[in-house]
């Protein structure tokens, strides 16, 4: 399997995993094209498609990382300033009823996050997780666990309330 074809079958899935990671589409294509750049400078990397497609996810997460690291120290020198409304292709790639369990999603620890996408959105094993991030099986366990339980707790904290009924 060459590039080319490793792109048409994994792109859309990468980019899933990158918006999931970094908020935004657009940079969630340029964290997708730059693995996809670093692969091909690692021609034997692609002879064995389990193999890329392990790199590909591994320079998506890494590269999400950098990407939060340098928003943040953009931030950082810059005032606050109001989030934008989603763009058109934001709203595109997230599905409306995602979008509740999305917020609460990105209201979680980083690594949380990361655990729980390539869990359930990218459907990784535990043992493919622990490599990807370069942690053990039990710390991939014990961090969705934990993860799950902030999850849960934030969407019944800010999710809809029907009317008559009493939060506790």
């Amino acid at each position: 399997m060459d590039i080319t074809e490793l792109y048409a079958a994994h792109r859309l899935a990468l980019v899933r995993l990158a918006v999931l990671l970094v908020d935004d589409f657009a940079s969630a294509e340029d964290v997708v094209q730059d693995a996809f750049a670093a692969l091909a400078r690692r021609p034997e990397a692609v002879r064995d498609p389990s193999k890329a497609l392990a790199y590909l996810r591994i320079s998506v997460v890494n590269t999400a990382r950098s990407a939060l690291r340098r928003r943040r120290t953009a931030r950082a020198y810059s005032p606050p300033h109001d989030v934008a409304a989603p763009s058109p292709e934001d709203s595109a790639v997230l599905a409306e009823e995602h979008r509740e369990v999305i917020e609460a999603l990105h209201r979680l620890a980083p690594r949380q996050r990361e655990v729980l996408v390539l869990r359930y959105w990218s459907d990784l094993s535990e043992a493919e997780i622990a490599e990807t991030l370069d942690v053990s099986r039990g710390t991939v366990k014990s961090t969705a666990s934990r993860a799950l339980v902030a999850l849960e707790k934030s969407m019944r904290s800010t999710g809809p309330r029907s009317e008559g009924t009493e939060q506790r």
